[in-house]
């Protein structure tokens, strides 16, 4: 069992997820972890066989034979294309494999809710992708918490041709959704959008703002279509101001009360503050206090499955749980529906 010997693993997909995956159990393996890579599965037979060959590991063009020829399998990583995620995890669950699924959870919540059904039934553990929620920036930043009140996301990407099967929206802007979700934890109530597609088909520049019901108000743009490689979240809280760079794990804090003496009633001031931020850089104005705060490093990725193998083991809720992974995809279509139907009442073509 799980508890009291090597968690048995298989990767499904070999594409540039599923290799990632591939390596980081390798990793932990070798590290002496209580892991096992027993396989890799993928369609293509030339990338699972290539993949075999790099691990040492059997490859299977089916998830059925998989389960069939290994043996026993404790858990696996579902790195296909989202639209084959619902696809993937039945029947993994329903041979009673705990999964991580890489993010968004499904293309679609009927498929959401067909992977969360499953995983009730047969008691297993659903994992999804969200890395950036292990971003060790972000996990310093929760011990700071207290009421954020205005969030400012960028998340710019230069083009690839990876991820083309899902918008924007689904492919970055959705790790920032999860995030200040589980931040702010209260309900969406107003939801404004406007996107457009640029090189390809879908979405793929589109700037958002949300309203919560506890008046919250938080805005993110996301792009696939930049010059230039961006992953900032910025926010406002009473009496602090934090910056988060994901791709340096840096988490700067400004102190906006004990410096520069400023009292509740002109805490509607930081808004502007808030605009003027991406100019400010992040050197602070004069009479304000910053702090740049101790940030362990490490691969959110890795700390991500190592999680994911501890709800394994112990079957306790995965940090980002099946039902996070929903409401992500859940606000992330919303959105998209926005977007359209911004671009209808402007008379935009092909959306």
């Amino acid at each position: 069992m799980p508890g009291t010997s090597a968690v048995r693993v298989v990767v499904v997909g070999a594409g540039a997820f599923g290799q990632n995956h591939l390596r980081v159990y390798r990793e932990l393996e070798l590290a002496g972890q209580a892991v096992a890579l027993v396989g890799v599965v993928d369609s293509d037979a030339a990338k699972a066989s290539a993949a075999a060959a790099k691990y040492s590991i059997p490859a299977f063009e089916s998830i059925e034979e998989c389960l069939r020829a290994v043996g026993r399998v404790d858990a696996a990583s579902v790195c296909v294309p989202t639209v084959h995620h619902a696809a993937a995890a039945a029947p993994l669950l329903a041979a009673g494999v705990d999964v991580l699924i890489e993010k968004p959870l499904a293309a679609n919540l009927a498929d959401a809710d067909l992977i969360l059904d499953l995983a009730k039934k047969h008691g297993r553990v659903v994992q999804v992708g969200h890395l950036e929620r292990f971003n060790p920036a972000v996990t310093a930043a929760r011990r700071f918490l207290n009421r954020p009140m205005f969030f400012e996301s960028h998340r710019l990407s230069v083009f690839t041709p990876r991820s083309l099967d899902v918008d924007v929206v689904l492919d970055l802007m959705i790790h920032d959704l999860d995030i200040v979700l589980s931040l702010v934890a209260s309900p969406v109530r107003e939801v404004r959008a406007v996107g457009l597609p640029v090189l390809s088909n879908k979405v793929d520049i589109a700037n958002v703002r949300l309203e919560f019901e506890n008046g919250c108000i938080a805005n993110f743009t996301a792009s696939r279509v930049s010059t230039e490689r961006v992953r900032k979240l910025r926010f406002f809280q009473p009496h602090q101001y934090l910056s988060l760079d994901f791709a340096r794990q840096d988490l700067l804090m400004i102190d906006v009360t004990a410096a520069a003496g400023l009292d509740a009633a002109k805490l509607a001031a930081l808004a502007q503050l808030a605009q003027q931020a991406g100019q400010m850089g992040e050197h602070p104005s004069a009479g304000l206090s910053l702090t740049k705060v101790q940030v362990p490093q490490g691969e959110p990725l890795r700390l991500e499955m190592e999680s994911f193998l501890e709800s394994v083991r112990t079957r306790v809720v995965p940090v980002v749980s099946g039902e996070d992974g929903r409401a992500a995809l859940a606000l992330a279509l919303e959105i998209n529906e926005a977007i359209a139907a911004h671009a209808r009442r402007a008379g935009l073509p092909g959306l």
